[in-house]
């Protein structure tokens, strides 16, 4: 069984493999020793502290195989964007140029430098390795965040965003920051990501065009990949959207990947999420529907995927043995839950 759990010290070393594995363009994993040990011990602070309400708290997850021990991916969670260091993005938006006397109508689109926003939580970080992509493995890995964040909802902004992956190609070369590149910054696209990604984002506002860039301007392989996301993004763009995630027309200023929005109220997985104490009994709770669930905790958080039956009659769900340990609960405790396949 895989078991969602708050990253600890002593994952540094999983830790750094997954960000080699995550490749050039997973920017809020960058292979450097530093930013990822920092990462952690941020976390590791925030599911300590005492909150009323969202700051500068930094969630991260690890899924771990709980037979070998080994931690096969990440997800986190950013309580806000943008409090300490500016959160930049292009809007997408248009503008007319038009004359009545020549009779001329021209709408054009117009990218915009924004920190728009700025205070928002972000889902974030979410790599499976490979070895692990089966199953349900990868929407729980998914998931289970819009399950902790209703269920702690002080914690967390009423607006929820992801940051998709742009296109690149398997040499890290973005067709949209080429052209930003060859015009403005003289620096390739892996270099850029990584300097974003260990903080140093200073050089966005210096180099960074000051005026609206006119898309028809761009190159044609620039123009062509706004708003895209990376082939291997897809699938997690398509979870997101069955959520009910969309995108507002906000996109990444290095690749042109599209950022995508929701109210966690109106997220589908935490609008059909029940709460219920538990009862522990393997052979009813086998013939149940398979479900993600978590604890109640913050410090001991534990998630999984795992069969549930709920009685209506006296308000409890039963679960296994197998699944009680895993999430360390015991009888009369509560859990948190949603299918696995939401009906429409």
């Amino acid at each position: 069984m895989n078991i969602l759990r708050p990253i600890r010290q002593s994952d540094y070393p999983s830790l750094h493999d997954i960000a080699v594995e995550s490749g050039i363009g997973f920017t809020s994993l960058p292979v450097n020793e530093e930013l990822l040990k920092r990462k952690i011990t941020s976390s590791v602070s925030s599911f300590s502290e005492q909150v009323t309400e969202p700051g500068n708290q930094s969630y991260l997850f690890v899924m771990e195989d709980s037979e070998s021990g080994e931690v096969v991916g990440t997800s986190g969670i950013e309580a806000t964007v943008g409090l300490d260091d500016a959160f930049y993005h292009y809007h997408l938006g248009k503008v007319v140029h038009a004359s009545r006397e020549l009779k001329v109508h021209n709408t054009v689109e117009l990218l915009t430098l924004c920190n728009d926003y700025t205070g928002v939580s972000e889902i974030c970080t979410l790599f499976l390795r490979e070895s692990a992509r089966k199953g349900p493995n990868g929407r729980l890995l998914s998931k289970f965040r819009f399950l902790f964040m209703i269920e702690h909802q002080s914690r967390f902004a009423d607006t929820v965003i992801a940051e998709m992956r742009g296109v690149s190609d398997e040499h890290g070369a973005s067709p949209f920051w080429n052209w930003l590149d060859e015009h403005f910054f003289s620096m390739d696209f892996p270099t850029a990501d990584y300097l974003t990604g260990i903080g140093n984002k200073v050089f966005i506002a210096e180099l960074m065009p000051k005026y609206p860039i006119y898309v028809n301007l761009l190159s044609p392989e620039a123009q062509a990949v706004i708003g895209q996301v990376h082939e291997k993004t897809k699938p997690a763009l398509q979870l997101l959207e069955t959520e009910g995630f969309s995108c507002r027309g906000y996109v990444d200023i290095f690749d042109g990947g599209p950022t995508v929005e929701a109210n966690l109220q109106h997220i589908r997985t935490a609008q059909a999420s029940r709460k219920l104490p538990v009862k522990v009994d393997t052979a009813k709770a086998l013939s149940g529907e398979l479900c993600f669930a978590i604890n109640t905790h913050i410090e001991q958080f534990r998630g999984v995927a795992t069969e549930i039956v709920v009685d209506q009659e006296n308000q409890h769900a039963w679960i296994s043995a197998q699944a009680a340990e895993a999430l360390n609960l015991a009888d009369g405790e509560s859990i948190r839950f949603a299918p696995t396949k939401l009906r429409c």
